[in-house]
């Protein structure tokens, strides 16, 4: 009997730290989200301060909040940050960049205001990471109608990625059908594929997936952008030698 009392008190402890835990990472979530939408202001007019500069290489960005870096530590630790040091370190040049992503940018707003904007450019390397904010409501035919007027609008050069990986649920296998319409359309425009569903898909388990999202789970951390831009940057060194 007592033993059974003992593993009865275990077990409401445990339950009860379980809830407890639940709480707290809810409110932490909560928390984390206020904090992401305070972000996108101050995000926003840095990425826009930063199309003003000169560089001898110009790099867009097509996007969403990813692209924007909402998440990291600073605007320009999110990976077009990330990618654009890294091709003024490998080229040695200076280097603009025009990020012409937004926050909850979803295909159907990419096709109404990034590619006429794209359109007035000649980008020298162009990433495009666009469809995670299509995964909540997924409609298949919905997304491939989309995905192919935005792949039919980009140079041959441009650097598209897949969808990233959820790795839960229904949003997960939501998430691995677009990847694969984005895969299949990039091949047959002939466009180069930047791998970041599996890039992303590495990071395996609850425990290590937390480890590389920001405060809200949704957005990626710093060190979660350095695993997307680690997605990119084969290609964009292809990119860079083709540049000369």
């Amino acid at each position: 009997m007592v033993l059974f009392a003992i593993l009865a008190g275990v077990l409401v402890l445990s339950v009860v730290a379980g809830l407890v835990g639940m709480r707290l990472l809810r409110r932490r979530q909560a928390m984390g989200r206020v904090r992401m939408a305070d972000a996108i202001p101050v995000h926003s007019k840095f990425w826009r301060e930063e199309r003003k500069k000169a560089g001898d290489l110009l790099y867009v960005a097509i996007g969403d909040s990813a692209a924007q870096g909402i998440g990291a530590s600073l605007p320009n630790r999110g990976y077009v940050g990330i990618l654009a040091r890294h091709i003024q370190q490998e080229t040695g040049r200076t280097v603009r960049v025009v990020n012409l992503s937004v926050s909850g940018g979803r295909l159907r707003e990419v096709i109404a205001d990034q590619l006429p904007a794209l359109a007035k450019l000649q980008p020298d390397i162009l990433t495009v990471a666009i469809g995670a904010n299509d995964i909540a409501g997924f409609d298949a035919k919905r997304f491939e109608r989309e995905a192919k007027i935005v792949i039919a609008a980009l140079p041959g050069h441009a650097i598209v990625a897949d969808v990233p990986a959820f790795y839960f649920g229904q949003a997960e296998r939501d998430a691995r059908a677009a990847g694969a319409i984005v895969r299949r359309l990039a091949e047959q425009a002939g466009l180069t594929l930047a791998p970041l569903y599996a890039a992303t898909r590495k990071q395996t388990g609850a425990k290590t997936a937390l480890r590389d999202v920001a405060a809200d789970f949704f957005h990626p951390n710093d060190r979660g952008y350095r695993v997307w831009a680690s997605a990119f940057l084969p290609a964009i060194d292809a990119r860079l030698r083709e540049l000369g």
